[in-house]
């Protein structure tokens, strides 16, 4: 599977979400951010790109962020699986304010630069300390998602910092840590911000298998293992946590912001 991310700015924004969202999904795919995309000609390139991709029988998605209603319309025809981040709520905005939307790009991706400026390093803190890989600024951290292997750790970290221009760091609870008597000694500092995320064990199995099919990792039995310790953690150490399995990405986030009482940070 081939994935773009497209736009007529950075394309970071079409990245972020595009990426949060195949997170659920377990499946190989190489992708490639296609940033300044605005004008017709490269508009009508890049769909001749996918036009010949899809010939020779590649399936394609495409995550896009265009504000030129023109443009946005070339590549919604596009020969492939196009998903216009925006929505469509452009139009509906327009009548609401009463005044046409400006197809300038650098315009519309500049609105409030200071918002923007703090959800782009909210996103990158996200990623710099997803799943453990850095635990050194955690001080920096305004909150800190605990669970299993596949729980949804990640795009949840990612929606928190796009959305709400959030810092959140996560931290993945392994065998290891069950061996233990306590949190890790990493987060015990960081207690306060600690919040946690399980999941039906069926869904879990389910997930796991196709990432790992057959192996220890995704068996049913390790997975129940493991969410009955890491949920014997969150009652004992009295932290609060979200069962994610019947949840959206935004609905976890939303509950997460209202239990931790997280403002949303606006530069």
């Amino acid at each position: 599977m081939k994935v773009y991310f497209v736009s007529d700015g950075t394309a970071i924004t079409a990245e972020v979400f595009g990426q949060a969202m195949l997170s659920f999904f377990d499946v190989t795919i190489k992708q490639q951010s296609v940033p300044f995309l605005s004008t017709l000609d490269k508009a009508y390139g890049f769909c001749q790109q996918l036009q010949e991709e899809a010939e020779k029988g590649e399936n394609t998605l495409v995550f896009f962020t265009i504000s030129d209603p023109q443009i946005r319309a070339v590549i919604e025809g596009c020969e492939s699986h196009c998903y216009n981040i925006f929505g469509d709520l452009l139009s509906p905005i327009e009548k609401a304010l009463g005044v046409p939307a400006q197809p300038n790009a650098q315009k519309a991706h500049g609105i409030k630069e200071g918002i923007y400026d703090g959800r782009i390093d909210a996103i990158n803190y996200a990623l710099a300390n997803d799943d453990g890989a850095s635990v050194k600024n955690y001080d920096e951290a305004e909150i800190i998602l605990l669970g299993v292997s596949r729980s949804g750790k990640t795009p949840t970290s990612l929606y928190l910092a796009m959305q709400y221009g959030i810092k959140a760091a996560n931290y993945p609870l392994t065998e290891d840590d069950f061996n233990t008597v306590g949190l890790p000694k990493v987060l015990k500092p960081h207690k306060h911000k600690l919040f946690g995320l399980t999941i039906d064990p069926e869904r879990l199995h389910q997930i796991r298998t196709g990432r790992m099919a057959a192996s220890k990792y995704a068996s049913a039995r390790q997975c129940r293992y493991e969410l009955d310790e890491v949920e014997a953690i969150y009652r004992q150490e009295r932290i609060p946590f979200l069962n994610t399995t019947r949840l959206s990405v935004e609905e976890i986030s939303t509950r997460i912001m209202a239990d931790m009482h997280l403002s949303r940070n606006r530069g």
